[in-house]
């Protein structure tokens, strides 16, 4: 079985042998060549031009035996498409074009021909499908309408995002106006990416914990719903959310294929109250890969007799990969998982 077949297998639950490995935000900031590639070029040169991307996102492959390609993008694509532009501060963080600070803002999105202006996404997506063959999966991603109205409410990066807050509570016509469009655009989007060959993708939810219990389903899951529900027959898909074990019955009711929880969570104890054929993904703490090689090996077999040969299990970490992380780290998390034989 090769190793798109072994991925496909785990999302049906029926995979042999060792779990699949995925690294999240696999095309690294931790590898040489990347920060080459990107003091040439630039994050978003590289994001925009296929040939690029297809070349940064092969990087981690050439160097590990990895069982996926993600596509290298960004999920600020899809406000960019929109018409809000955005940018990465020199002291870290993003910077939108603008703030969303009023409902005639939101009105002027333009939610027409996001594939088109996207079309540079499908153009890596097919140069990745000639790459890759049969042997190595193709993963695509967007954000959840949730964390992309956080940062074009906010129009930055923010602790908290109280402005996206604030008016998801104070004006809600406003709020659900601008989940449409997202919506709309995202299910378009992630349509373009089944088209084009992938064989999964992921939804990240990165900001989900933001939104109160109350208001978690208004604000963020049932907008995930509805793109599942408008897709699931055409791609598997994944959600991402970065959030409490209280809230996992309420991420199934996204209806996702599958989970990929943070590494704040105990993922054993989550499966115990899940099918055994439903899929969870994850969720090794990233800063493991900042420590040492016998480390790294030593806590991904840990972790995975905890997980006790799940065969709906899929490796990676709890949240993306840091530019700290360590090569010889790396090839030490690929060999425990390589080497491991569940018994």
């Amino acid at each position: 079985m090769n190793s798109r077949e072994r991925i496909l297998a785990a999302i049906n639950a029926t995979n042999e042998g060792r779990p699949p490995l995925w690294v999240m935000r696999q095309a690294g900031r931790y590898l040489p060549e990347y920060r080459r590639l990107k003091e040439k070029h630039g994050f978003l040169e590289m994001v925009k031009t296929p040939e690029l991307a297809c070349q940064v996102t092969l990087q981690p492959l050439k160097r590990f035996p990895l069982d996926a390609a993600i596509l290298f993008c960004d999920i600020l694509v899809i406000p960019e498409a929109m018409g809000q532009a955005y940018k990465f501060r020199d002291g870290g963080g993003i910077s939108m074009s603008h703030a969303l600070d009023s409902e005639k803002s939101i009105e002027a999105l333009n939610i027409s021909e996001i594939c088109h202006k996207l079309s540079y996404v499908n153009d890596a997506l097919k140069l990745l499908k000639n790459e890759l063959g049969r042997e190595r999966a193709l993963l695509g991603f967007a954000g959840s309408p949730w964390t992309l109205a956080c940062y074009m409410i906010q129009g930055e990066s923010a602790d908290g995002f109280p402005r996206a807050v604030a008016l998801a509570k104070n004006n809600p016509t406003a709020f659900n106006q601008l989940m449409e469009k997202l919506t709309l655009s995202i299910i378009d989007y992630l349509r373009m990416q089944a088209k084009s060959g992938v064989d999964a993708v992921q939804i990240f939810d990165s900001w989900q914990s933001l939104c109160p219990p109350q208001h978690a389903w208004d604000w963020s899951i049932k907008w995930i719903n509805l793109i599942v529900e408008s897709l699931k027959t055409e791609v598997p898909i994944i959600l991402y959310a970065k959030s409490s074990s209280e809230r996992i019955d309420l991420l199934k009711k996204s209806n996702a294929h599958g989970l990929s929880l943070s590494h704040d969570i105990d993922l054993a104890i989550v499966r115990k109250s899940l099918p055994a054929e439903y899929l969870l993904q994850g969720n090794l703490p990233p800063e493991l890969l900042e420590t040492t090689a016998d480390n790294v090996y030593h806590e991904a077999v840990t972790f995975l007799n905890k997980m006790n040969g799940d065969r709906a299990h899929i490796l990676n970490l709890g949240h993306g990969i840091r530019p700290q992380a360590k090569i010889e780290c790396m090839e030490a998390l690929v060999q425990a998982v390589t080497e491991y034989n569940p018994s």
